[in-house]
């Protein structure tokens, strides 16, 4: 045997004992669970976003777009935008949920705590998005234990696959180390821009989705969470009470100052909406699937299939189709095996 081939034999050997004795973290994504440290990648896109590890943070999500992002407070006081993960799966459609079992994933605002992580979660890990909040038990909605969590598999929660969800554990988990008492989950139909507004002018649910905007625009004003109440059913945000008044949910809503910068956008967005509206053909309107799904009864394996808006490269179970490790694996068996043959 050549000096080269022996020293190319203990590479390969050297490799292959390596990936026999890899423990849990030692490499190649494997998982660390409830404790795993922030990504160092991650660690330095803080850094450079002029935020700290246990600064405070936001997540927004957009079904349409299936994306979830992270914001993080700045030492200015305000978020900005620290990183966006693409959803795993979301099962229903677009729309509130409003009932137990109707396998719809909530939209709205709501506000996550330590103590809706799930470090036992036979998804990974999770957290409980907290419905239904004030808004949904004022509107008669009903359900409860809806999560963001891992596995890429839903039912009426927003699933992450498994390595996605351990940054987000440990991002939540950082925040409240640091002090944030709980983090606002803000979750969109789509992104609330007059485009997507237009699309969407026929959907039965469009005045709710304009509530939803006003919060939303307040925050893309503001970079700052918005203040959510609940009177007379429906969300207000940033209301300033004075004399020891609070606000109930089925009670009467106080007067809510809205700054120009608000009132402007507001306008604006409005009059480019109708401008696009007026132009798009029947088309171009966003069409309500057809699912339906009735409480209480058992869904087949293909209308389970049909409502999983899952992102490609995982299977029905949510299982990853690709295993970087077998694949890796794979490929020193087969190098080490052309050396032999080379050798011989």
């Amino acid at each position: 045997m050549t000096i080269r081939r022996a020293v190319a034999m203990a590479v390969l050997t050297s490799g292959l004992l390596a990936l026999s004795a890899c423990q849990k973290g030692a490499g190649f994504e494997d998982l660390l669970g409830p404790n795993a440290p922030l990504p160092p990648s991650l660690v330095k896109m803080i850094k450079a976003g002029e935020m700290g590890e246990n600064s405070p943070i936001l997540l927004r999500l957009y079904k349409e777009e299936s994306e979830l992002e992270v914001w993080k407070q700045k030492t200015d006081g305000t978020f900005a935008l620290l990183k966006t993960y693409p959803i795993c799966a979301w099962s229903g459609k677009l729309g509130p949920k409003k009932a137990e079992g109707d396998r719809q994933a909530p939209e709205g605002f709501y506000n996550i705590g330590p103590g809706s992580l799930n470090p036992e979660s036979s998804y990974h890990l999770a957290f409980d998005i907290g419905y239904p909040n004030a808004y949904d038990k004022a509107n008669g909605f009903t359900g409860q234990h809806l999560m963001v969590h891992g596995s890429c598999n839903s039912s009426g929660c927003y699933a992450m696959d498994d390595k996605q969800v351990e940054e987000l554990y440990a991002l939540a988990r950082h925040a409240f180390q640091g002090g944030q008492r709980a983090f606002q989950f803000q979750a969109m139909p789509f992104r609330m821009t007059p485009q997507n507004m237009a699309r969407h002018s026929n959907s039965e649910h469009y005045a709710f989705w304009k509530m939803l905007k006003e919060g939303s625009d307040r925050f893309d004003l503001t970079h700052k969470p918005v203040e959510v109440g609940v009177c007379e059913k429906r969300y207000v945000f940033d209301a300033q009470l004075s004399d020891g008044r609070t606000l109930t949910p089925t009670g009467e809503c106080p007067a809510v100052a809205e700054p120009a910068e608000l009132i402007a956008k507001r306008q604006a967005d409005e009059a480019l909406e109708k401008q696009i509206a007026a132009t798009m053909t029947p088309e171009q309107f966003a069409v309500v699937p057809s699912l339906i799904y009735k409480t209480g009864q058992p869904i087949s394996a293909e209308a389970y299939a049909a409502e999983q808006h899952r992102r490609a490269g995982f299977d029905r179970d949510g299982k990853p189709l690709n295993n970087a490790r077998t694949s890796m694996f794979k490929n020193l068996l087969q190098k080490r095996d052309a050396a032999e043959r080379e050798r011989d």
